[in-house]
């Protein structure tokens, strides 16, 4: 299970630490993908091929599933944990996240989102002004 918030820096070559209570969950290698309201996913390779299963599944039925399809899978790249415990983004994905310098590393259960700085702040600042708001719906 993945967990925490971790900042760190991407260096100047697009890599960023891996959080080292990740790695043995994560492994050596990783899938990076674009993720859901300006995110990268960060997922091991076998939780990608379950989740593109069900994506695959219904890809073919209807447009919004093969869109979604579409863009999952061009936006996304198999990357290396190297020795020293970074993991590339690539440019693509850093710039359809908007990562700067400083990002946000977050566990999410079965995956890893890594964030801008700035975005993520936001974005829990939002979500922590109605965080039992969004408790409550999640109930009923």
């Amino acid at each position: 299970m993945l967990l925490g918030e971790f900042r760190h820096t991407l260096d100047s070559k697009g890599r960023v630490f891996v959080p080292s209570r990740w790695r043995e969950e994560l492994g050596d290698g990783v899938v990076i993908s674009k993720g859901l309201e300006s995110c990268l996913y960060v997922m091991t390779p076998d939780h990608f091929t379950t989740y593109s299963e069900r994506v695959s599944a219904r890809a073919l039925e209807n447009r919004p599933d093969r869109e979604y399809a579409r863009m999952l899978y061009s936006g996304s790249q198999e990357e290396h944990v190297d020795k020293q415990g970074r993991v590339t983004v690539p440019s693509s994905l850093r710039e359809h996240a908007g990562l700067t310098k400083e990002v946000v590393l977050i566990g999410v259960n079965d995956r890893a989102e890594i964030w801008d700085k700035e975005a993520w702040e936001n974005y829990r600042g939002h979500l922590n002004s109605d965080y039992e708001g969004i408790a409550e719906e999640l109930e009923s």
